[in-house]
């Protein structure tokens, strides 16, 4: 029996591909897939699981601690302590 081009489309409605759904590292900032250890820093829900560092050659290892320690020095100063009054007016 032959199906319709409506027929067909229908069923086909469902193969449709949905787009990747990233989400932030909470430590280094990086887009990462959802459930999975960050390849960038070897955090997983805000502990470490992998020393990244450890595989890396000395001349890779220099530049990855440059990197994460300029990470952190930004983090730091962009993070601002509030006194108790301006807490309230937020």
């Amino acid at each position: 029996m032959r199906h319709t081009k409506s027929a067909t489309r229908q069923r086909r409605s469902h193969h449709a591909l949905s787009s990747v759904a990233f989400s932030k590292c909470s430590h280094c900032g990086t887009e990462i897939l959802p459930h999975i250890i960050c390849q960038n820093c070897g955090y997983y829900k805000g502990r470490q699981v992998i020393d990244v560092l450890k595989k890396l050659d000395k001349k890779e290892r220099k530049k990855k601690e440059k990197e994460i320690h300029e990470h952190e020095a930004t983090e730091a100063s962009t993070k601002k302590e509030l006194n108790p009054a301006e807490l309230s007016h937020k």
